[in-house]
Order: C-alpha cells, then sequence, then structure tokens
C-alpha cells in the first residue's frame, strides 16, 4: 500500500512512471554496491561509512517502492562495472561519479508530477545526509592532491616547453627523447627534494609521503610527454602527439579532481592548458631563435 502521501502507480503517466522504476533501479544497484566495498575494504572508519551510505540507498529504494509496488532485483553487470571503477580510480572518485550520475536523474520530482513535490525535499535531505558521509571517506591520495598537483603541473608546464624548444633546435627524436628525459628525471627529484624541505618547513610529519607523490606524478608525467619521440620519426609529428598528450592528462586529472574534491572543473582546466601549450609555444620560438643565431645543425 503506498505511503501516506504518495500515490498508486495507475495514477502516474507513463513518463513518471519510467523515471521512478529508472531511479528505483539505480538506488537498489547503489545498496548493494556500498554493501560489497563495505565489507572488503580494509579502513574500519571507511566501512562504516559505506556501510551507512548503502542503508541511505536502500532507504531511497523502498521509499520509491512504496510508489511504484515493483520490486527490482540489482543490475550485476553494471555493478561489476562500478566496483571496477572503484578499484581503479579510488573510494571517493566512484561513489561521487556515481552518485553524481544519480542525482541528475532524482531531482525535482514536482516538474514531473506536482502530486510527487513532496520527493523534492526528501531527495534533497538524503542527498545532504550522502554528501556528509562521503565528505568522512578518507582517502590517502586526496590528502596529497597538493603534491600530485605540483608535480603534474610543474611536469607539464617545463618539459613541454623544453620539448618543444628541442624540437626545433635538434629535430632528431632520439636525440630530443634522450635530452628530454635526461631533463625530466633531474627535474623530478629536484622538485621532490623541494617538496620534502617545504613541508618538513612547515611542520608536516608527512614530508616524505608528500614528496614521494611528487617525484611519482613528475616521472609518470615526463614518460608519456617523450614517448611520442621513442616511437614515431618525425619530430614536429611527435611533438604535436606529445602537446595533445599533455591537454588529455590535464582533461583527465582535472576532470578526476573536479569529481572528487568538487572543484570547478572548466577555469582549472583552461588555466593549466594555456599555461603548458604558451609556455611550449614561448619555448619553440626561443629554439628557433637559438638554431638561428648559434648555427646549431644535429
Amino acid at each position: 500500500m503506498p505511503v501516506k502521501g504518495e500515490m498508486d502507480m495507475k495514477q502516474l503517466n507513463e513518463e513518471v512512471r519510467k523515471r521512478l522504476l529508472e531511479n528505483q533501479q539505480d538506488e537498489i544497484n547503489a545498496h548493494h554496491l556500498y554493501a560489497f566495498v563495505a565489507d572488503r575494504i580494509k579502513d574500519p572508519h571507511n566501512s562504516e561509512v559505506f556501510r551507512a551510505i548503502s542503508m541511505d540507498e536502500l532507504s531511497h529504494y523502498n521509499r520509491l517502492k512504496g510508489i511504484t509496488a515493483v520490486e527490482l532485483k540489482p543490475q550485476t553487470f553494471k555493478i561489476l562495472l562500478m566496483k571496477w571503477m572503484i578499484i581503479i580510480f579510488g573510494l571517493t572518485f566512484g561513489i561521487k561519479f556515481f552518485e553524481k550520475s544519480e542525482s541528475v536523474a532524482i531531482s525535482r520530482y514536482s516538474s514531473l508530477d506536482a502530486e510527487l513535490a513532496f520527493m523534492d525535499e526528501i531527495v534533497k535531505q538524503e542527498q545532504r545526509h550522502e554528501d556528509e558521509l562521503i565528505a568522512l571517506i578518507n582517502e590517502e591520495k586526496l590528502n596529497y592532491v597538493g603534491s600530485i598537483v605540483l608535480g603534474l603541473n610543474d611536469a607539464l608546464v617545463e618539459l613541454t616547453g623544453a620539448l618543444a624548444g628541442y624540437t626545433f633546435a635538434f629535430q632528431n627524436t632520439r636525440l630530443i627523447a634522450l635530452t628530454g628525459l635526461i631533463t625530466g628525471i633531474s627535474a623530478s627529484l629536484s622538485m621532490a627534494a623541494s617538496e620534502y624541505l617545504s613541508t618538513r618547513q612547515d611542520g608536516g610529519d608527512d614530508a616524505g609521503r608528500s614528496a614521494l607523490y611528487t617525484g611519482v606524478a613528475y616521472v609518470i608525467t615526463v614518460i608519456l610527454l617523450i614517448l611520442p619521440f621513442l616511437l614515431l620519426s618525425n619530430p614536429f609529428l611527435s611533438l604535436g602527439v606529445t602537446l595533445s598528450i599533455a591537454v588529455l592528462i590535464i582533461f583527465l586529472f582535472n576532470y578526476y579532481i573536479s569529481v572528487a574534491k568538487d572543484y570547478p572543473f572548466k577555469k582549472r582546466f583552461i588555466e593549466m592548458a594555456v599555461i603548458s601549450l604558451g609556455v611550449a609555444g614561448i619555448s619553440f620560438l626561443v629554439g628557433i631563435l637559438v638554431k638561428q643565431v648559434f648555427g646549431i645543425d644535429l
């Protein structure tokens, strides 16, 4: 029997019926997904948080079932995909990605049917509770976002610029790759050491981890940026692919952070992309100038 204030499914039009059932399906999927994570996660704090979110999702499902009077089973394949997303990209990103897509679907019931207006307030209350729970998740790599940004941003700006300059000055992919690798590895060690000393100076107890995250982010970026020069023979084509990889790294990283940390995506993406490509363009011109002035021909 429907809950007071709710209606029988027969009273709903087809569009509303379809939306409610889709939302109900998402809720039962989320309940089983988060229960699975809670059972297998080692950190007792995070396990408790996920179990609480799982029970919230079950309450959402039951509330919707009170309207639809339909029992739904979890979608095994979709849950499996979400499990892998959490394994690969981490707890916070996985859960926020899932909740973001879900929140778009379940908002504004009143726009579908005036008699469902009461659901809007319920949804807001439940989402506020879930946001509070999600904020309690303790995930190590997100605690070092500043260090990762430092390594990633410095590598993108410095190495894209250096590779652009080397491309016109040397015009030899092997030499460009070798020089870029030496430059990148040296800079990563320097940057990691600077991060260690800076964190220690600020009284941080995790200076070693901060330095590690900075250095690893730098080295991974270096490898990705010089890879085209190792695989392709045309230096200018290699540079074009490298710059495309740089933009892709900036896009993926900022999207990840925008979801996991609720940071604005567009502004941060444009800012990092403009800086990296701008430095690369200036360095390319410097490479032309150096070649003309010193007559380097390799």
